[in-house]
């Protein structure tokens, strides 16, 4: 996924499938995904802040691989969110935009917004580019 929509490559197990987002589209610039409430809530119902978290961290992470390009890999090195607001029903939407995108370091800020376009979270990824390790 390293062009404007994500299409069929849609991830079928992982952390991504399990909490059902889905990717809306990636390029080095801009990422966008969403995820349901339900089913990633905790105990009082309400969406879940790891999963804000994750959802976050999936799309600052898909766009710094589009960043990153062919032969290289993107790894998070720090996340750190501010949750503003509970949700408990409806789907959130992630959007990561390019802060910073360098030969080593890509930065991502990125909104969780209700479907009401309510800010949910903010969060900042920042991950670090590197060659992929031969097997």
């Amino acid at each position: 996924m390293t062009d404007s929509t994500a299409g069929n490559d849609q991830p079928s197990d992982g952390l991504i499938a399990k909490l059902g987002i889905v990717v809306e589209s990636v390029t080095a610039d801009r990422a966008t995904a969403t995820m349901p409430v339900e089913g990633n809530t905790q105990p009082y119902g309400v969406l879940h802040g790891g999963a804000s978290a994750a959802l976050a961290e999936t799309v600052g992470s898909l766009a710094a691989m589009a960043h990153a390009g062919a032969g290289k890999m993107a790894v998070g090195v720090d996340l750190n969110i501010t949750h503003h607001r509970a949700i408990s029903a409806g789907i959130v939407t992630a959007t990561a935009t390019a802060a910073h995108l360098g030969r080593n370091v890509a930065s991502y800020n990125i909104e969780v917004v209700s479907p009401g376009d309510l800010r949910v979270a903010t969060a900042r990824l920042t991950c670090f580019i590197r060659d992929i390790p031969l097997t």
